[in-house]
């Protein structure tokens, strides 16, 4: 019935259901060859004759975008669309989807695991012992704290239920407030500047576009206290990365704890602190969510396809 490529690296790896269900609607798939993520010129070279496109993170710029003759469809299996041409996409009127709620869960639970990391020091003390060091750090409890949440959408919200048994104080900042679940779950929705400077910990689940973008300088990371939190498990470039650098270096905050950077895989000096948790963007790499998401996928696919 036509061509699919799959961009996504490790597409079908824990399950051959979605790339099953595939093949039995008679669609020849491609998978990607590379084992990574594909660059520009990769993926538009790929892209010639395919009908459709599950898509990962590559860059789908305008150029790729217009030089697919055939493309339909593209079902990102995953949140973002940072990394699409949506001026391109609706000039050719490409059909645009997504899987918001597969990954909530496990990026919320990463979140959950990276605070509990940093007020205690787990991976800090871990480098030491390896280093050969046994240099006890006083943590702190993470029961009572407050947790300012920036951006309540799917993420923030599964992290709001998963943070129930600790009795944190959660304030949130969103630009279209659920005010229903915040009364359910007890969330103040409050400005940013009282967020920064009341939170103890500040987590941050946005999108990536031209408001955000490089959001997070020195003017929003001296508001926060000086032993407080800093997690990134959204898009790199909300953080500018040499501002943190910065401020941790000088203690101008306590620790950070980074899933995502401005450019991947990540180089940067940030790996010379002790005060930071980096993770290689992996935030949705939660076997069960991959699976979900790449059925997801699979079925916007075929539903722009006219086929689901």
């Amino acid at each position: 019935m036509g061509n699919v490529l799959i961009s996504t690296s490790s597409f079908g790896k824990y399950d051959k259901a979605p790339l099953e269900r595939l093949v039995k609607m008679n669609y020849k798939t491609t998978l990607n060859p590379y084992g990574r993520e594909m660059s520009e010129g990769e993926i538009k070279e790929l892209l010639g004759g395919m009908d459709a496109l599950v898509a990962g993170t590559e860059p789908l710029t305008r150029d790729v975008i217009l030089s697919a003759k055939n493309l339909k469809v593209i079902s990102r299996c995953g949140v973002g669309i940072d990394n699409v041409n949506i001026e391109a996409v609706k000039e050719k009127g490409i059909k645009l989807y997504r899987t918001p709620q597969g990954p909530s869960l496990a990026v919320a639970e990463l979140t959950l695991g990276l605070i509990l990391d940093s007020l205690r020091y787990i991976s800090c003390l871990n480098r030491k012992i390896r280093s050969g060091g046994w240099e006890k750090k006083m943590g702190r409890l993470f029961s009572g704290k407050t947790v300012g949440i920036v951006g309540m959408g799917s993420i923030g919200k599964r992290l709001t239920l998963l943070l129930k048994p600790f009795n944190c104080r959660i304030l949130a900042k969103d630009h279209v407030p659920d005010i229903e679940f915040a009364k359910e779950n007890k969330i103040d929705y409050v400005g940013l500047d009282e967020l920064l400077r009341d939170s103890d910990i500040v987590t941050l689940h946005l999108s990536l576009d031209n408001d955000t973008k490089g959001l997070f300088s020195i003017k929003l990371f001296s508001q926060m206290k000086k032993e407080s939190v800093f997690i990134n498990t959204s898009r790199g470039l909300i953080v500018n990365e040499d501002a943190l650098y910065e401020v941790l270096k000088k203690g101008k905050i306590g620790y950070a704890c980074l899933d995502v950077y401005g450019n991947e895989p990540y180089t940067g000096r940030l790996r010379e602190l002790d005060n930071i948790t980096l993770t290689c963007h992996v935030g949705s790499y939660a076997k069960e969510a991959r699976v979900e998401m790449e059925r997801l996928a699979v079925e916007n696919l075929l539903k722009g396809l006219g086929v689901g």
